[in-house]
């Protein structure tokens, strides 16, 4: 795998945890395109990340609300 990929994709960390985000699951997947009449690589980024909201009244919603799953 390219060391270029593996940069860029640790940048793409780097930008979603600054803006709150706590990446959970990443996966990297490198390529030669069939499309392509290149022989260059491509690469193929899935990040999971997850960021908690508080409500408007400041609690961290810990209420009774039917969309809960206890």
């Amino acid at each position: 795998m390219d060391s270029e990929m593996l940069t860029d994709q640790c940048d793409l960390v780097e930008l979603i945890e600054a803006e709150g985000w706590e990446v959970t699951d990443l996966e990297l997947t490198a390529y030669e395109s069939p499309w392509a009449d290149e022989d260059d690589p491509e690469a193929s980024v899935t990040i999971t990340a997850r960021k908690p909201y508080t409500d408007e009244e400041g609690d961290d919603g810990d209420d009774d609300s039917p969309f809960k799953i206890n």
